[in-house]
């Protein structure tokens, strides 16, 4: 039984879906699995466990930044023998041809993270996923024939930071697409424990022009995403 989750050996899959928020992650076991079981409701980080075509997967909150994000993957990947680990969540848009609700693929995390400055000192990691998890979610989601990019997301520390329109206009010239926070610590851990990661990201707000999807929305309404998930695994 892990400190921040708190299950039971066994009660997790080895494969993960990790919404940052944990309502999206009840949503999912609502509305996607069969024969579901919460885990853990420690915080009101829910965790659940159930099947989606047969295959048993689970789905954990894991919270908003790095240092949230990587206490529940640290702890499902190291205590409870996870091998494959999905980020669903969301990412605000720099690049005109990726639009609301649009998917991003992530194919790389560029960052600022001082997690990772301190992790590899006098190092620059580059923080890449799955390349056959990737390679999976190209192909599904063009049979979903649901609207995506692939690309490089830019992975910052503070969501409020006073330097993030000059940090964008730099990176977006070498070709990064958007912004999240969590992003470069998956793939970061999961290389570092020898398992599976990749981040998949639904555009829920725009960077260029200001325009938003609900909160509501940000819960519930991010189907492709979730199914194009659970098909890769």
């Amino acid at each position: 039984m892990s400190l921040h989750i708190g299950a039971q050996a066994g009660e997790i899959a080895d494969k993960v879906l990790l919404p940052g928020d944990p309502l999206r992650a009840k949503y999912i076991a609502e509305h996607f699995l069969n024969g579901v079981s919460c885990y853990t409701e420690v915080r009101g980080m829910y965790g659940f466990t159930g099947f989606y075509e047969g295959k048993r997967v689970s789905v954990q909150g894991t919270g908003m930044g790095i240092p949230s994000i990587g206490i529940y993957i640290h702890e499902l990947m190291a205590e409870y023998g996870v091998q494959t680990l999905i980020r669903v969540g969301t990412c605000g848009t720099f690049a005109p041809q990726l639009k609301l609700r649009d998917l991003l693929i992530a194919s790389g995390s560029t960052h600022d993270s001082a997690v990772n400055a301190n992790r590899f000192p006098n190092l620059s990691y580059s923080c890449v996923p799955d390349w056959q998890l990737l390679v999976r979610a190209i192909e599904q989601a063009r049979k979903l024939s649901v609207p995506f990019q692939v690309g490089q997301v830019l992975t910052m520390d503070q969501f409020y930071d006073d330097h993030t329109d000059e940090k964008v206009k730099l990176v977006a010239k070498y070709g990064c697409m958007a912004c999240d926070m969590e992003t470069a610590e998956l793939y970061t851990q999961a290389a570092g424990m020898g398992c599976h990661a990749l981040s998949v990201m639904t555009v829920s707000d725009s960077l260029i022009d200001g325009s938003q999807v609900s909160a509501i929305e940000r819960q519930t309404k991010f189907d492709d995403m979730v199914r194009l998930a659970l098909e890769i695994i």
